[in-house]
């Protein structure tokens, strides 16, 4: 294999050979930087389909170059496609897939994962899927317009509008290619967690992140078996003539339509939310644990209430599959079952408020302050280099910054949960902008905050190379005051009834053009911070560029990390590596001196505490 310390790393250099070994390894790091890269392609793709989005919204007169206006059946292809994109291939494949692959084996001390064939298989699925849902764009008619959650009738019939032919037969391809690969993923994870675990980690002593995947694996294979059903039964109702999701009659586009059966369409809302929600959970749970660590390593102390915020943890899990219902509130739902599900929802804040507590107190009054990491190795290790400089001291390293960047987002964002788990409430908030501001604080902009921690965190790892702070905390403040900047206004514009989904909200008859006339302003300022949301990614992708050519290595634990990944040899670079060193644990994580002034690593055989750089 090529030299890791090669500028690039491991990959840029690669010969068509070892390109062909890459392609077809079944080593979970390879897997785990594959399922990355099919995130990367997807957050790009769906980023600029936002971006259309917005401009449309706010100038909808103007046409696109090479293209014209865009047209509203266009609109609602984009806003279906940026939904299931950015939902499915960004916020479930990088932190449970990605990630999970790349980290879990070493955090548990073993060398790999439990079906490394199945674990292949499961990204080819993904990359399948996600040109499947590609090619949606370019059949006859386009993509569908029924939004990411397809609800019938629309999803039903062709005569239901332009994509929801070919295009909406090619979204349930994808769909349940995704959920096939999702499912092998998770029942992977989860055996891998169960059976794996290398010698001296018990249950207690793993780390939180490693909690966060198992139950999030937990959720992905009850979640997606529902939906890959429920895609099975729609694909039955378009093509065999069944009514599952139909009346005996329906009107469309002035066809009357008969139908083989007496069904309804909220039998797939109820099937599709208890998949949605708990997908909520699959895309952040990682991320919540990830954060407790990185707060919990760079403050200097234990995580507080260790135990609880593992109970805390499955709990939110267990109470994300009985809540799917507050999606429904304005289907006509039994009273009895909107409150029964409004209780449950506001019950899930109990966890989840647990879990921010202990976060605070954990850092509150720890000596964060400083910490001392050093960006270059300080003795010999197992990368090969015997340099030795001086170590720095950086003030909120850029992991920590954006771990409280995902606990800020996260309490913001969770704030409107219980406003909308109120029926009363959520009747005339549901499908306006409101609900928009609400999940994409929650978990869109939550989620991918806790991708950048993982990034920052995790690069001197897997890479061998330190990202620059300067540009890593300029990305930082450029990224989480753009996001609540694009976000935040969203809920005054909510709050003024103004719709999601409309493809244009000027020029509507009565006294909506005057009602919406109101929130113009705020419009062009979500699309203008928008666009600048998405350039204050720019410093991260100038940081990638230079610490891919820098020749300069980082040490072997930068952060003086304890868990168990950063041991040596435990994240072997390839398959053919082999090493004759046991892993084995001796505590668990996050072991520190009351002064915060030595630390003791999981791997450490004996109680000699390590001192910090100085």
């Amino acid at each position: 294999m090529t030299n890791p310390n090669s500028p690039g790393g491991p990959f840029m250099r690669a010969s068509a050979h070892e390109w062909g070994t890459i392609i077809f390894s079944t080593h979970h790091r390879t897997i785990g930087l594959g399922y990355l890269a099919i995130s990367i392609l997807a957050v790009i793709l769906g980023t600029i389909l936002s971006l259309l989005m917005r401009l449309h919204l706010s100038w909808p007169a103007w046409p696109l170059p090479l293209h014209g206006l865009i047209l509203p059946e266009e609109y609602l292809a984009l806003v279906t496609m940026h939904g299931t994109i950015m939902l499915f291939f960004v916020l479930t494949v990088a932190p449970q897939s990605g990630f999970g692959n790349l980290i879990l084996p070493a955090q548990i001390g073993a060398r790999r994962m439990a079906f490394p064939r199945l674990n292949a298989a499961g990204m080819y699925l993904t990359a399948l899927a996600l040109l499947t849902l590609i090619t949606a764009f370019f059949v006859p008619a386009g993509a569908p317009i029924s939004g990411w959650t397809a609800y019938p009738p629309l999803s039903v019939s062709p005569l239901a509008g332009p994509g929801q032919g070919y295009g909406m037969d090619v979204w349930l391809l994808a769909i349940g290619l995704f959920s096939l690969a999702s499912t092998t993923s998770a029942v992977n994870t989860l055996t891998t967690i169960v059976k794996l675990r290398g010698d001296g980690m018990t249950w207690q002593r793993l780390p939180l992140t490693v909690w966060g995947w198992f139950t999030a694996a937990l959720l992905s294979i009850l979640a997606f078996s529902v939906l890959l059903a429920a895609i099975l039964l729609l694909v039955c109702d378009r093509h065999l003539h069944t009514g599952f999701f139909l009346p005996t009659q329906d009107l469309i586009n002035g066809v009357l339509l008969p139908h083989s059966g007496d069904g309804s369409p909220l039998l797939w809302l109820h099937l599709f939310w208890f998949f949605g929600h708990p997908e909520v959970y699959i895309a952040i749970l990682p991320g919540m644990g990830l954060t407790s660590m990185v707060l919990a390593n760079f403050a200097r102390r234990r995580v507080f209430a260790y135990r609880l915020m593992i109970a805390t943890t499955l709990l939110i899990g267990f109470l994300g599959i009985l809540v799917w219902g507050h999606h429904m509130f304005v289907a006509g739902l039994n009273p009895f079952a909107g409150s029964a599900f409004a209780i449950s929802t506001m019950a899930i804040a109990l966890p989840a408020s647990a879990k921010v507590l202990s976060w605070l107190i954990t850092v509150w009054g720890s000596n964060t302050s400083r910490v001392a990491h050093s960006s270059r190795s300080t003795s010999p290790d197992e990368w090969g280099t015997t340099e030795s400089h001086a170590p720095t001291t950086t003030r909120f390293p850029t992991p920590m910054l954006f771990a409280l960047g995902f606990v800020s987002l996260f309490i913001t964002g969770g704030l409107t949960g219980p406003i909308l788990a109120q029926p009363i409430l959520d009747e005339y908030l549901h499908n306006t902008f409101f609900v928009v501001a609400h999940f994409h604080l929650i978990m869109a902009m939550a989620g991918i905050f806790g991708l950048l921690t993982a990034t920052y965190y995790w690069f001197p790892l897997i890479f061998h190379r330190q990202l620059s702070e300067p540009l890593g905390r300029w990305h930082f403040w450029l990224t989480i005051f753009f996001a609540y900047s694009t976000f935040l206004p969203m809920h005054l514009t909510g709050l003024a009834g103004e719709p999601r989904q409309y493809a244009q909200l000027n020029g509507l008859p009565g006294p909506a053009t005057q009602l919406l006339q109101s929130t113009t302003p705020l419009q062009l300022h979500i699309t203008v911070s928008a666009f600048f949301l998405a350039c204050a990614q720019l410093p991260f992708l100038l940081n990638l560029f230079l610490t891919a050519r820098s020749r300069n290595p980082a040490s072997q634990n930068p952060w003086q990390a304890t868990t168990m990944e950063w041991a040596p040899n435990a994240l072997l670079k390839s398959e053919a590596e082999t090493t004759t060193e046991p892993l084995t644990t001796h505590r668990g994580p996050c072991h520190y001196s009351a002064d915060a002034l030595t630390f003791t690593p999981q791997w450490q055989p004996e109680e000699t505490p390590i001192p910090p750089l100085e």
